[in-house]
């Protein structure tokens, strides 16, 4: 279950797997909170959820989702239950004749190094990065020093970044350092 948390305006409500955190976020929906959002910490971004009922049917519901798996008539073919796309790549005539002399072929060679360049540190600190100004964006877009913060985070300038965010509210700075940075300001 991906991690996410809850803002009320400026203040962190909750933190922790979207199981865990639903309820807090329909309570302060509930309570009439205008600025209340729940992001996915993984990207950075906000997102709804369906929280019609109680919180029991909330976190129900969610449960249900995160373990649905679509019926077999609706699956075509290849491997649907791995969640394969068919797109199209293209490549110049050597290098589909080396991938084609891997073992697995084309396709398992082009996962694995998918899977491998994502796993790398400079991959993750992109996502890291790009996560952080998602959030910075919709929490902190109109704080004095965004800009300039922004231009700190991409340049991976932590000193600089920690001192432009500073005169920002606690909740939004510990959480955007940690995002991008995996610390608190």
């Amino acid at each position: 279950m991906k991690q996410c948390t809850v803002f009320d305006g400026v203040r962190r409500v909750a933190s922790g797997p979207l199981i865990e955190v639903a309820s807090a976020f329909k309570r302060a929906v509930e309570k009439g909170g205008a600025g209340v959002f729940l992001f996915d910490d993984a990207t950075g971004r906000a997102f709804d959820i369906d929280i019609r009922g109680t919180s029991a049917e909330v976190v129900t519901r969610l449960k249900k989702l995160a373990a649905h798996v679509p019926a077999d008539e609706a699956r075509g073919p290849g491997r649907p239950k791995l969640g394969v796309v068919a797109r199209e790549v293209t490549l110049l005539p050597a290098q589909w004749e080396w991938l084609a002399a891997q073992p697995g072929g084309a396709s398992v060679t082009l996962r694995k190094i998918v899977d491998e360049v994502r796993r790398s540190p400079k991959a993750r600190a992109r996502s890291a990065r790009d996560a952080a100004y998602h959030f910075m964006s919709a929490m902190a877009g109109d704080r004095p020093g965004f800009e300039e913060a922004s231009r700190a985070l991409f340049k991976g300038d932590r000193d600089q970044f920690g001192e432009l965010i500073a005169p920002w509210p606690k909740d939004i700075r510990e959480h955007v350092a940690r995002i991008a940075f995996g610390e608190a300001s």
